[in-house]
């Protein structure tokens, strides 16, 4: 049996306490703890009696006594690498996060959110993790040599990734849980699209290569092309950003003046690219056709509105937070029976190619 002690006094009067509960319940102090604690052995009327004087009361239970019951902290760390810029600048964070923060507050979870500013971070972040602060681990937007899912590992933590997962060592039995759209299917759709439009001089604006979701996207891009290997001056990287999207746009003009359409593998860089093509005097999309990844508010505020591959980020962020609730909730015996989710890319077309 855990002690609770008496909470400070507030201008309504002291905090209501367990032994207050368990008089007006009329049951020992025993078992208002189990009961609050979320403990077995305790008949469902004499819970409900318990339940009850609870919320009369406005008793509310102490985290820490409840941890020592439940071996929970009621806590989830959400982990994205990359910098806090970068993730407050792109609504595909928020927006994943949106889905994230729903399901676990609907679960009665905390959500802790952490950045990956600069390498010396991973360290902070393994210190916390090994901590015994939260019950498991949500990580997205990792890149090939992120040592996060080893942490992870090394501090027994349950963890879904947001994202196929990339990382050596990925590919033991059992594999990683995830939840990630179908990008090279997605990026195959945007290109063939460009082809049924007449266009045969197709660049692409990628994301960085040692995340599998950029990499994906190009495999897509050459699958709907038909080649191995893409002509270089066709490719530019625009790391996910609308500056490096206006960037690459400008070298891929620069190296192919003659190209008719660009599948850009982010709507926040393809905003960037429909700025240089201004710039540069091109109209879209009577002389470059554009086609961005996301379907994100980027799509709908772009001029023109973007043809795009939508994928539903937030039901991405929500089937995450999902599965790891159910791993938390099934124990070991639970993680054999889950498996990895790949949700369904479709293409938006608008005014944009």
């Amino acid at each position: 049996m855990t002690s609770e002690p008496d909470g400070p006094s507030t201008t309504h009067g002291p905090r209501p306490t367990l032994e207050a509960v368990a008089a007006r319940a009329g049951v020992s102090r025993a078992t208002v703890s189990r009961v609050v604690n979320g403990g077995r052995g305790v008949r469902d009327a004499v819970q409900e009696r318990v339940r009850q004087a609870v919320a009369e009361l406005g008793y509310v239970p102490n985290s820490a006594a409840r941890s020592l019951v439940t071996r929970r902290t009621g806590a989830v760390a959400v982990i994205i690498a990359e910098p806090e810029t970068r993730v407050f600048s792109d609504p595909f964070f928020g927006r994943q996060l949106r889905g994230i923060s729903r399901e676990l507050s609907a679960a009665d979870t905390q959500l802790l959110l952490l950045f990956v500013e600069h390498r010396d971070d991973f360290a902070r972040i393994g210190r916390y993790l090994a901590g015994g602060h939260v019950d498991g681990a949500l990580m997205f937007s990792l890149h090939g040599d992120d040592p996060l899912p080893a942490l992870a590992e090394r501090a027994g933590l349950p963890t879904v990734y947001g994202g196929r997962p990339g990382w050596a060592g990925a590919d033991r039995a059992p594999g990683p849980l995830y939840v990630d759209t179908d990008n090279r299917d997605g990026a195959r759709q945007a290109v063939r699209h460009l082809l049924t439009r007449g266009r045969r001089r197709i660049a692409v604006i990628t994301g960085p290569l040692d995340q599998t979701s950029a990499l994906d996207r190009l495999d897509g891009y050459r699958d709907a092309l038909g080649i191995a290997e893409p002509d270089p001056r066709l490719v530019a990287d625009g790391g996910f950003t609308a500056r490096g999207g206006e960037r690459a746009m400008a070298e891929l003009l620069d190296a192919a003046p003659d190209l008719d359409a660009v599948f850009v593998c982010s709507d926040l860089m393809a905003n960037g690219a429909l700025r240089t093509l201004r710039s540069r005097g091109r109209r879209v999309p009577d002389d470059v056709a554009v086609v961005g990844y996301d379907d994100l508010e980027p799509a709908v505020w772009a001029d023109p509105p973007l043809t795009t591959v939508r994928q539903d980020v937030e039901e991405m962020g929500r089937l995450m937070a999902r599965l790891l609730l159910r791993r938390l909730g099934g124990g070991a015996a639970a993680a054999g029976e889950l498996a990895p989710v790949i949700m369904e890319a479709t293409l938006v077309v608008r005014e944009s190619a």
